[in-house]
């Protein structure tokens, strides 16, 4: 007897006269049912990041717009929808990050659908949701996440200095929590500051939302004010602000997963999972810059598998050849671990095996080309 399998639609980077791009993803659009998942009249929130003032990594408007125009086919209402940061940035609320999405190209002219962002003006708006997870029994959610009708997650792949990588399962767990889920995530996270690495620059403490770092001789973090965002690590020049590794990766990933397993919820047969590995930047698309990527693009891949699609996207990645001269420290080599060639002490399959415990997917899966 075979073993069961999720399936996941791979389209690779080659176009040509007869068979561009865009023509690619339509076959990806088809092949996941488009046509079975979404209805006329059923409003479809399109999960996606619309990139920090200055990042350049995010997924290209023009793809997102082919999405839409797929879905209106159907006669569904797509719009175009994230949720508010807990860090000082642009998108802090929804005045600056929808002035930073139509800025980053995602105007109604370029896309195709409106703009909602999905836990209201400051982050606030929240729905409590019932999960039979690990270690919450209720997940708070962005209300108009809760509110659609039917979702697709279009994720940017790439490295992520919590989670190893951030894929579909980070889109939905992080990307679909009200500013109380979070928080909730993030909650055993504070950094440390290795004092004999820090300049005293001050640089974390211009990008800390919680006021949490001060700076004398060198830098300190107030772990009573710290929500754990983690973005001060990557601003520091010098390296100089760690992670504390007791435990804050795996919980982090585990409490993603489950506020994952709440967003989802009773939407089964109304979601859709798409993947641009394309970028492999070493950071999150959060910040306002965009390191050079770790290793070549891959392609485009789809399922109805949140679990799937992730494991194979790490999987394609780490097929291939890693970049040298970049953020890639060990790993370079076909089949050589880039996540953690970039974050050493980041177990990324904690939120693979924690999703398919609750039931979110499958980690074995076959890949079919389109």
């Amino acid at each position: 007897m075979t073993e069961d399998k999720a399936v996941v639609y791979f389209a690779d980077l080659r176009a040509g006269h007869g068979d561009n791009l865009f023509d690619k993803l339509d076959r990806l659009l088809d092949s996941v049912g488009v046509d079975e998942r979404f209805g006329k009249g059923q409003l479809v929130a399109i999960k996606l990041h619309f990139g920090e003032k200055g990042n350049t990594a995010y997924i290209p408007p023009v793809f997102v717009r082919r999405v839409v125009e797929r879905i209106k086919k159907t006669g569904a209402l797509p719009f175009l929808t994230d949720t508010n940061t807990l860090y000082v940035g642009t998108r802090l609320n929804s005045v600056g990050h929808i002035t930073t999405a139509i800025e980053n190209g995602f105007a109604y002219s370029v896309a195709g659908a409106p703009i909602i962002i999905a836990d209201g003006l400051r982050g606030n708006d929240g729905v409590a949701v019932e999960v039979e997870g690990g270690q919450y029994k209720e997940v708070q959610i962005a209300r108009e996440i809760v509110n659609a009708d039917a979702i697709v997650v279009l994720t940017h792949f790439k490295c992520h200095e919590m989670s190893g990588f951030g894929g579909a399962l980070k889109n939905v767990g992080m990307g679909c929590a009200s500013r109380e889920g979070k928080l909730a995530q993030h909650s055993n996270c504070a950094p440390i500051v290795e004092s004999t690495e820090c300049f005293a620059c001050g640089a974390c403490r211009l990008v800390c939302s919680a006021e949490a770092i001060g700076v004398t001789e060198v830098a300190f973090i107030d772990e009573k004010k710290c929500v754990g965002c983690g973005h001060c690590i990557p601003v520091c020049p010098e390296g100089a602000i760690k992670i504390s590794w007791d435990e804050t990766a795996t919980g982090l990933q585990e409490k993603m997963v489950e506020h994952a397993l709440g967003a989802l919820k009773g939407k089964e047969g109304r979601m859709v999972f798409i993947n641009f590995i394309q970028r492999l930047s070493p950071s999150c698309d959060c910040y306002s810059h965009t390191d050079a990527p770790i290793a070549p693009d891959v392609g485009v891949v789809a399922s109805l598998d949140p679990v799937a699609i992730d494991a194979a996207s790490a999987d394609l990645v780490n097929r291939g050849i890693g970049f040298a001269g970049t953020a890639l420290k060990s790993g370079a080599e076909p089949g050589g671990d880039k996540f953690r060639g970039v974050y050493p002490e980041v177990d990324w399959e904690v939120q693979l095996k924690s999703a398919a415990r609750l039931g979110l997917g499958k980690r074995n899966y076959r890949i079919e080309p389109v």
